[in-house]
């Protein structure tokens, strides 16, 4: 297992790399990532009902009223809402590249209580079950840092080593403890079918360091079956930097860009190393070219979902995102305030609430992008979801990997 980070992959254009099954899709982050890299899908599985029906409003269509095996990278993807733990994967046994999905972080965040491996929610082992039921050539999975706190790193060790030999299966009543005594026996051997072995990466990274205008903290996990020969792999390494946006600032090429007159002291106590990095960024830069919003509760066409809303406010622990920094992280929903702390001050100290069409930009989701359900259905969805350019970039780097071995096989 490693964490080791390497320089960024090329580009890719968007001829088909292979196929992929989202796990726990959401509202499509990592679902559009895995598409836009490459990936055509075989299947999206979705629990949540307002979810699906953003799924079905942009790109997805039911499994069950017809079930079909999608050909082309650009065709509808096949839909599953239900509970993943009723979904038999066996069908899709050898057809599938890449399971990828953001495990629910509920069990691992401080809004979901941190219950870790006691909560219900906690669908690592399903994970695991699809893995052995499909044989992937690859698995990416994310989740919330709350995994790496003291109170779960050892639960989240026990993790990386199922992941890493799946087949070494846990029985019915073994303690998770036990079941890992296990796990580390196994992998002290080199007997095991390498094609039941996987070679795990994982990363904690900043989404603001990938060119997401925001701070978002989380943990990817790359697995890559061992048959492959792809342990040299590395995660890519950040592409923007504070430092740069620090230096933007200060010799006035950031301001230049927004047609404003320079100002100072916006990114401060940053260490002038010249890293050669592109420039974090910010709150400003995502939502450029939309108007400001209209009145309380009115659409705003052609923009969707770029709707005021009315009461917002500071308060301790509540405090606005400024438009010159990135974002801060887009939560599910705190404070009772639907969208989490989605307050932005403006140019003139006033603040105001943030649209969903502004949270989605700043989510990196596509302008056309519909989201379905209320306001606060929206912003839960964009909460939970990954940012899509930060998908992305983890999602080339596992195509630039597989494309040889794929295509070697067609």
């Amino acid at each position: 297992m490693s964490s080791a980070i390497a320089a960024a992959p090329p580009a890719l254009d968007r001829a088909e790399v292979g196929t992929s099954i989202e796990l726990f899709t959401g509202g499509g982050g990592l679902a559009l990532a895995m598409h836009d890299a490459g990936f055509r899908h075989l299947l999206a599985v979705e629990l949540e009902r307002r979810a699906c029906a953003t799924l079905r409003a942009n790109v997805a269509r039911d499994y069950h009223l017809d079930p079909w095996f999608p050909s082309q990278l650009d065709d509808p993807w096949p839909l599953i809402e239900g509970d993943v733990r009723r979904v038999d994967f066996s069908p899709w046994e050898g057809s599938v590249d890449v399971i990828a999905g953001g495990v629910p972080c509920q069990p691992w965040s401080l809004g979901g209580v941190h219950r870790g491996f006691d909560d219900r929610r906690n669908l690592w082992p399903e994970l695991f079950r699809s893995v052995r039921e499909m044989r992937p050539r690859a698995i990416i999975a994310e989740n919330v840092k709350g995994l790496l706190r003291p109170t779960f790193k050892p639960y989240y060790d026990y993790i990386l080593r199922e992941l890493a030999a799946p087949f070494e299966q846990r029985v019915d009543g073994e303690e998770w403890r036990d079941h890992d005594k296990r796990l580390i026996k196994a992998l002290k051997t080199e007997a095991g079918d390498p094609a039941e072995r996987y070679d795990v990466f994982y990363q904690l990274v900043n989404a603001a360091d990938y060119g997401v205008p925001q701070h978002r903290w989380r943990v990817f996990v790359v697995a890559l079956r061992r048959d492959l020969s792809l342990a040299d792999w590395r995660f890519p390494r950040a592409t923007h930097s504070e430092f740069a946006l620090w230096q933007a600032q200060q010799n006035g090429e950031y301001w230049a860009e927004h047609d404003l007159e320079p100002r100072v002291g916006v990114v401060s106590d940053v260490t002038p190393v010249p890293d050669g990095l592109e420039r974090w960024r910010t709150a400003r830069d995502a939502i450029r070219g939309l108007p400001e919003p209209i009145g309380d509760r009115v659409e705003h066409p052609p923009w969707l979902h770029h709707v005021g809303w009315p009461g917002a406010r500071v308060y301790a622990g509540h405090t606005p995102n400024e438009l010159d920094k990135p974002a801060k992280t887009v939560k599910a929903g705190v404070h009772g305030v639907p969208g989490g702390e989605s307050v932005l001050r403006r140019d003139d100290g006033t603040i105001r609430y943030l649209t969903v069409r502004e949270v989605a930009r700043i989510m990196t989701f596509p302008d056309m992008w519909r989201l379905a359900g209320p306001r606060g259905e929206q912003m839960r969805q964009l909460g939970n979801a990954v940012p899509v350019e930060l998908g992305l970039v983890v999602a080339r780097a596992v195509a630039e990997a597989l494309r040889p071995r794929v295509t070697e096989e067609r």
